[in-house]
């Protein structure tokens, strides 16, 4: 290209998956009606594994909430419109991302497919999609690393109880090419899930889900063994279940941290750190003044507390107090981490309840910067490993692309709550 000739427009690249499955006269390798996946993935799973990752809290009250509180707004399409030329990117903390979908962080990944976490490190490499990898995880960081290659990761961490396996985690993950922390606050206990507690279904006591711990040198060095890369190979039955329970002693404690414990976090991690699990505006403004870079609204999938609001609603609180969209003038930051919302002091990213593209839509119009996807990528992963997880977010992402141009959005940036209208059945 000459230097006078003007730049080519930059397109995204989401919506050509439709297209090739037209191109192609070939079915996809499962539907792309991603609320259908949950059957097809329980026909597959044992049991245990699917209600594992399918059941939620209680009377799965506040799963249904969430579900149910995309389904009171209703896009309002534009016509007439120059929407040929859609651009789904997203800049977070200086980094330029390609799409507004994140794959959210999932435990636990090798009882539901034998390649675990690994094809979802391949999956997320090949589509240039960030993926948040769990401390609950059956594979090590480094192995994640490993096979995400040139990924853009983030570490999602279960807050060690012991500073040293905190600061030992927080080593390994920034060694390992992880630039952003995650830090989960809403699992401190597990969850009342009746799915669960029926059948006595806890894989982290069988060594599942305990790798990250497993192939630690200090927490590893205190059991005194050597670290692995599968337990299954070397351990005896008995140094699993010992180690199995120490490390659930870690991460999983029952003690409760206090907004003052993050010092040692923000002290010992140099990139972001979102906080998983905000629900309340107090909560997101006690993060701003702790120094954090970000948010995650999150009720973990509805698999904590049951009878509790949708992480939509509490998305919408967040995002409309002026206090964390336009802060005083002396509190607003040089730069904020996010791109789309300069006056804003924190990035806000959305979990719980996205099940399809236009949910991505309206919880990116409500405000948030963008969305982690959980339960739909794992049926895919159940279904057919990393192709799988590849399938499902060409599909959402798909969905996102044309839908935003049928209703007449060119950019994420356009995105806003006036093309959203609240279902008059709901209007007061």
């Amino acid at each position: 290209m000459s230097a006078n000739q003007p730049e080519e427009p930059y397109v995204s690249p989401w919506s050509l998956y439709q297209r090739f499955i037209y191109g192609s006269q070939r079915a996809p390798p499962f539907s792309t009606s991603l609320v259908s996946l949950r059957e097809l993935a329980r026909a597959k799973l044992p049991a245990p594994a699917f209600w594992y990752i399918a059941g939620s809290a209680g009377d799965s009250q506040t799963e249904k909430n969430n579900t149910d509180a995309f389904k009171e707004w209703n896009i309002v399409p534009r016509m007439l419109v120059d929407a040929n030329a859609r651009d789904l990117r997203v800049n977070l903390f200086g980094t330029e991302y390609s799409s507004p979908v994140f794959i959210g962080p999932v435990g636990v990944n090798g009882i539901f497919h034998e390649d675990g976490e690994e094809a979802v490190a391949r999956a997320a490499r090949r589509l240039g999609i960030p993926a948040v990898m769990s401390t609950a995880a059956t594979r090590s960081i480094e192995r994640f690393a490993e096979q995400n290659g040139d990924g853009q990761r983030w570490f999602q961490l279960y807050w060690p109880v012991t500073d040293e396996c905190t600061l030992s985690l927080l080593k390994r993950a920034k060694a390992s090419g992880f630039t952003t922390l995650v830090v989960t606050l809403d699992t401190t206990l597990l969850g009342h899930r009746p799915n669960d507690l029926d059948t006595a279904y806890l894989p982290f006591l069988n060594g599942l889900g305990c790798q990250v711990g497993f192939s630690d040198p200090v927490f590893c060095e205190r059991m005194g063994i050597e670290p692995c890369e599968r337990f299954e190979d070397i351990w005896t039955k008995e140094q699993v279940k010992r180690c199995s329970m120490a490390w659930l002693g870690e991460v999983n404690s029952g003690v409760f941290r206090t907004w003052k414990d993050l010092a040692i976090i923000r002290d010992n991690w140099e990139g972001p750190i979102l906080l998983k699990g905000i629900q309340t505006v107090e909560d997101a403004l006690l993060a701003q003044e702790h120094g954090m870079d970000g948010i995650i609204v999150s009720n973990h999938g509805g698999r904590q507390i049951d009878g509790s609001i949708s992480s939509l609603e509490a998305l919408m609180s967040i995002c409309s107090d002026p206090r964390i969209s336009n802060p005083p003038t002396d509190t607003k930051p040089t730069k904020s981490p996010s791109a789309r919302f300069p006056n804003r002091k924190l990035a806000v990213l959305f979990d719980s309840g996205i099940r399809n593209g236009t949910d991505v839509i309206k919880a990116l119009s409500l405000g948030a910067d963008a969305v982690l996807l959980g339960r739909p990528w794992v049926y895919g992963l159940a279904l057919a490993g990393d192709k799988g997880v590849e399938h499902v977010l060409r599909t959402i992402l798909s969905e996102t692309d044309v839908s935003m141009g049928l209703m007449g959005a060119r950019t994420v940036k356009e995105l806003n709550e006036g093309l959203l209208r609240k279902s008059s059945r709901l209007r007061e």
